[in-house]
């Protein structure tokens, strides 16, 4: 395949754009022509696609000073996608559809200003201390610690979630976006999940099930997210 080439203002490209989609493999970023299946996607996929688009349309409506600041701050960002080694990094525009899905995820979508990355929190998520299902919504309580010091509500946590049978593998394809309820304070607390409507969306009724999730921060000062951690929990449903 093509190789890309970078140039300014774009040192980097993943996803599709026009004809064509970007793509890394070992550290280098190539492209192709862009796929289109017959299957025009779910309704919450289309629903996704729709706020990209209305992510690209933001950026190329940014004056060019402010596309300057963003592709300023972006090296300092941390990379979402392998190889997480240091050898690559992300574009202003890259770090700014991110932080427009991160405010569309926290259900404020907004055009986001930069603003310069900072650490996130030492945290996780260990195991899940509530289950119990409430008018054909699945209510997940995930234990998670947060270091003393965060600022309590500053962060959101957003759970990548997929439910199957007991010993199930992992369908990246068929996980699903929840927001967790409330605001994580430093130490110990738990996160409420709510999973509207889940006997329909894996189309599996069972006693029990295994829940695989991918698990992130979303900075509600800036949209920005952390490298997502992965884990898988046996549930019994009460």
């Amino acid at each position: 395949m093509p190789r890309y080439i970078p140039s300014i203002p774009f040192d980097d490209c993943f996803g599709s754009v026009g004809e064509l989609t970007f793509y890394h493999n070992r550290g280098k970023c190539y492209y192709r022509k862009r796929s289109r299946p017959g299957f025009p996607g779910t309704m919450l996929q289309m629903e996704h696609q729709t706020v990209h688009l209305r992510a690209i349309d933001a950026w190329q409506h940014l004056p060019h000073s402010v596309q300057l600041e963003w592709n300023a701050i972006a090296p300092d960002v941390i990379v979402h996608r392998p190889p997480f080694d240091g050898t690559t990094h992300m574009s202003g525009y890259n770090l700014f559809v991110s932080a427009y899905h991160g405010y569309a995820s926290l259900g404020n979508e907004h055009v986001p200003v930069p603003v310069p990355w900072e650490e996130f929190p030492v945290h996780s998520v260990d195991g899940v201390d509530t289950v119990s299902v409430v008018g054909g919504t699945l209510q997940l309580g995930f234990w998670i610690w947060m270091e003393e010091s965060v600022e309590a509500g500053r962060f959101a946590l957003l759970v990548r979630l997929q439910l199957t049978k007991p010993g199930g593998g992992l369908d990246a394809g068929k996980m699903r976006n929840f927001l967790a309820e409330g605001n994580l304070p430093g130490g110990w607390s738990v996160a409420m999940v709510n999973v509207e409507d889940y006997l329909n969306i894996w189309d599996l009724e069972l006693p029990a099930y295994r829940v695989h999730i991918r698990h992130v921060l979303l900075d509600r000062h800036s949209g920005y997210r952390n490298i997502y951690s992965q884990k898988s929990y046996e549930i019994v449903l009460p």
